[in-house]
C-alpha cells in the first residue's frame, strides 16, 4: 500500500518543537504516558468484547509488553488492546483535537519555571507527544480489533508524519522509540536499560490493572550461563514489573491487614504498622477511591518547616503525584495514603489542583472522614485514641484556627489535661457535664507545663472552690483559645484574665458586699501603687482569685497574653507591649502590712521608702507566674537591701 505524508496541525507542530527542545524536566514520565495509554486500550477492548460477541478479539491474555533493545537503542511499548483504525490514527495522532490547545500553548510559553511547565504538559491529552522528549523517531504500529488491516505511523517530530496501511500488524498498538543518546545533565537517561524501566514502572504504574511485562534480556554469547536463563538453560520468560495490587479498589474482605500494612510502609517509609486504616469510596458524578492511614507515631519532622505532607494521587491507577497537598488540610498532614480519581487528567499541576472543584470536594470529604474515624476511635477504642492524641493532638488543634467548617468536629475529638484528674485527659463535653451549679464558663490556663500551671497563683481560688480548670501546655493552645469563643454555649475563659466571680448567687452577693468594704479600706494604697508602677502596669486592684499568694499579674479580658506576644515576635511580627494588671490579696499579711505602712506615712519622703516594697511585690508576682523581670539585677539589689534591713 502507498505511503502517505501529512503535515502536523500548526498547534501540534508547535507542541512537538517544545517537546523536542526539552521543556519538560522530568522526562521519565513519557513511559508513564505510554503505559497509561496502553492500559486504557486494554480496558476498552475488554468492554467492547463484552458488548460485541462478533468482535472476534483475543482477550485471553491482555497485557502490556515493554521491549528494550540496548544494541539498536530502541524501546517498544506494546499492548494487545483495542487498537486504532486508519482514520483514528489520523484524527488522534496527527492533530490535537481539543479546543483548549491554543490556551495550553500560551500558558506553556508563559510558564515562568520548569515546574510550572511540567504541570501543564498533558492537560489536553498530549501524553503521546512526550515520546519525542526522549526519541529521535517514533513509530506507531496498530490494528483495531475486528479489522484485518493495520496502520503504521512514523515521524521524527520535524513537522510531517507518514502513514501506510500494513497487512501483518498484530491486534493492538506498538509504539517504538528510536532513543536519543543518554545525557544525564539534561535528565535524559538510558531508557533502554532494564533497571531504569523497572524503576519507572514501579514508581508510576505499579497498580495498573494489567500486567506490565519486561521482555527477557537476550543471553550474552560470551557468558557461560546466560543471566536470563531458566531451568536447564532455557530462556527465561518475560518479567512482570507491576504488582497490580490496587488495594483501594478491592473490597475489604479481599484484603488482609498485613497487605494494608505493607502498602502503608511502602508509601510512608515507616517501619511500624499504622494505627488506623481508613477506606473511602465515592460514587456518582465524581468517582474516586481512597485508602488512608493514621501512623502509630508522629514523625520527628512533623513541625519542621518544609515537612513533606500530602496524599499520593492516582488517576485510574496511574501515579500522578507523591505529595498532593490539596487533598488534605495542613493540620492532618500526618495522614498518609492513596487517592485514586477516575475523572482527572493525568498531568494536572499543583496550581490547578488548588482551584479544582472536584479536588476541593475530595479535600472536604477526606478531612471529615478522618475526623469521624478519630471520633469512632475515641468512643469505641479509647486506648488507641489515647495513642492518637498523644502523638497528633498538638497538630490537630491547629485546625481550630484554619478549618472553621470542621471546628466543632475538631473540638469534639480533642482532649485536654485537667485538674479533675492527673492521669485522664478530658473532653470539653465531659467538662461541661461536670460543671458546678452556677458555673457559667469553661475555665482554662495556659503555661509551659502542668506543674507550672498548677503552681500558679491564678489557680488558688479555683482550687479552693473545687472548680475544674483545663491545663493547656501546647504552644498552639495560646492561639486557638483566642479564636474559639465557646463550646456548647459555654464561653471559654482564662483564669488569668479579667475579674473572677465564683460561687453561687448568694455567695457572690456576700462577696460583693465584702469587696466594697475592702475597696474603701485599700483605696489610697491602690491609687498610689498604680501611679508608682505605671511604667509596668495599667492598674493595681484587689483580687478575688488569690487565697495564699500576696499578689498576681493578670491580663484584661481582651488583651493579648505575654506568651502570645512573644510568639508573634518570634515569627517576626512586631506587636505593641500590653500593660497588665497587678492584683493584691487583701487577706495576706504582706499586703495588709503595706496598707498599714501607707496609711501611717503622710509625707512623700516616707512613701518613697515604700516604693521598693511595691516594686518587690510586682516582681514576685511576675516570677510566680513564670514571667520575666525587665530588670533582674535591679530586683536582686532591691531584695538584698530589704533582707539586710531585717537582720
Amino acid at each position: 500500500m502507498p505511503t502517505e505524508t501529512f503535515e502536523f496541525q500548526v498547534e501540534a507542530r508547535q507542541l512537538l518543537q517544545m517537546m523536542i527542545h526539552s521543556i519538560y524536566s522530568n522526562k521519565d514520565v513519557f513511559l508513564r504516558e505510554l503505559v497509561s495509554n496502553a492500559s486504557d486500550a486494554l480496558d476498552k477492548l475488554r468492554l467492547e468484547a463484552l458488548r460485541d460477541d462478533s468482535l472476534g478479539a483475543d482477550v485471553s491474555d491482555l497485557h502490556i509488553a515493554i521491549e528494550p533493545d540496548q544494541e539498536a537503542r530502541t524501546l517498544t511499548v506494546r499492548d494487545n488492546g483495542i487498537g486504532m483504525s486508519h482514520d483514528e490514527v489520523v484524527q488522534l495522532i496527527g492533530t490535537i483535537a481539543n479546543s483548549g490547545t491554543a490556551k495550553f500553548l500560551r500558558e506553556l510559553k508563559e510558564a515562568e519555571s520548569t515546574a510550572a511547565a511540567d504541570g501543564l504538559i498533558g492537560q489536553f491529552g498530549v501524553g503521546f507527544y512526550s515520546s519525542f522528549m526522549v526519541a529521535d523517531e517514533v513509530t506507531l504500529l496498530t490494528r483495531r480489533a475486528g479489522e484485518s488491516h493495520g496502520t503504521r505511523w512514523v515521524s521524527t517530530g520535524e513537522g510531517t508524519y507518514t502513514i501506510e496501511t500494513v497487512d501483518d500488524a498484530p491486534q493492538g498498538t506498538a509504539v517504538t522509540l528510536r532513543l536519543k543518546p543518554e545525557d544525564s545533565d539534561d535528565q535524559l537517561y538510558d531508557y533502554a536499560s532494564p533497571w531504569k524501566i523497572r524503576e519507572i514502572v514501579k514508581r508510576y504504574s505499579d497498580f495498573i490493572t494489567w500486567p506490565v511485562r519486561l521482555a527477557a534480556e537476550p543471553a550474552s554469547p560470551d557468558a557461560g550461563a546466560p543471566e536470563a536463563a531458566g531451568e536447564e538453560g532455557a530462556p527465561a520468560g518475560p518479567e512482570t514489573l507491576n504488582s497490580m495490587k490496587a488495594l483501594w479498589a478491592r473490597s475489604r474482605e479481599e484484603v488482609t491487614d498485613d497487605e494494608y500494612h505493607e502498602l502503608y510502609k511502602h508509601i510512608s517509609h515507616d517501619w511500624n504498622s499504622p494505627l488506623e486504616t481508613i477506606r473511602l469510596q465515592a460514587e456518582g458524578t465524581f468517582e474516586y477511591q481512597a485508602l488512608l492511614f493514621i501512623p502509630a507515631h508522629a514523625p520527628q519532622d512533623l513541625f519542621v518547616q518544609g515537612y513533606k505532607r500530602g496524599i499520593q494521587l492516582y488517576v485510574k491507577r496511574v501515579f500522578i503525584m507523591d505529595d498532593c497537598e490539596a487533598l488534605m488540610p495542613p493540620y492532618l498532614r500526618f495522614v498518609k495514603g492513596v487517592v485514586d480519581a477516575q475523572d482527572l487528567s493525568l498531568n494536572v499541576s499543583r496550581e490547578i489542583l488548588q482551584q479544582d472543584r472536584q479536588i476541593q470536594l475530595m479535600h472536604r470529604r477526606l478531612a471529615k472522614k478522618v475526623l469521624s474515624t478519630v471520633k469512632d476511635m475515641m468512643s469505641g477504642e479509647p486506648e488507641r485514641y489515647a495513642t492518637f492524641w498523644r502523638e497528633f493532638g498538638r497538630v490537630l488543634k491547629e485546625g481550630l484556627l484554619s478549618d472553621f467548617e470542621n471546628r466543632d468536629a475538631i473540638l469534639g475529638v480533642s482532649s485536654f489535661a485537667t485538674t479533675h484528674g492527673e492521669d485522664e485527659p478530658t473532653t470539653l463535653r465531659s467538662y461541661v457535664e461536670r460543671m458546678k451549679e452556677g458555673q457559667e464558663h469553661i475555665f482554662y490556663l495556659t503555661g509551659e507545663s502542668r506543674q507550672a500551671i498548677e503552681s500558679s497563683p491564678h489557680m488558688e481560688a479555683f482550687r479552693a472552690k473545687g472548680i475544674e480548670v483545663l491545663l493547656l501546655t501546647d504552644p498552639v493552645d495560646e492561639v486557638w483559645v483566642e479564636a474559639v469563643p465557646e463550646f456548647d454555649g459555654k464561653q471559654l475563659r482564662s483564669v488569668a484574665k479579667g475579674e473572677v466571680d465564683l460561687g453561687t448567687d448568694e455567695e457572690k452577693k456576700e462577696a460583693g458586699t465584702e469587696r466594697e468594704k475592702r475597696q474603701q479600706e485599700f483605696e489610697g494604697l491602690l491609687t498610689w501603687m498604680t501611679g508608682r508602677l505605671s511604667d509596668n502596669v495599667k492598674e493595681v486592684r484587689l483580687s478575688s482569685r488569690l487565697t495564699v499568694s500576696p499578689a498576681c499579674i493578670v491580663s484584661d479580658t481582651n488583651d493579648v497574653t505575654p506568651a502570645l506576644e512573644n510568639m508573634y515576635r518570634a515569627m517576626g511580627q512586631e506587636v505593641p507591649h500590653v500593660k497588665r494588671i497587678l492584683e493584691l490579696n487583701p487577706g495576706h499579711a504582706l499586703v495588709t502590712g503595706l496598707n498599714k505602712a501607707y496609711s501611717e506615712r503622710t509625707g512623700d519622703a516616707g512613701l518613697d521608702d515604700l516604693e521598693g516594697a511595691a516594686q518587690l511585690l510586682h516582681g514576685m508576682a511576675l516570677l510566680a507566674e513564670g514571667g520575666e523581670l525587665t530588670d533582674p539585677a535591679g530586683f536582686v539589689k532591691l531584695l538584698a537591701d530589704r533582707l539586710e534591713r531585717t537582720l
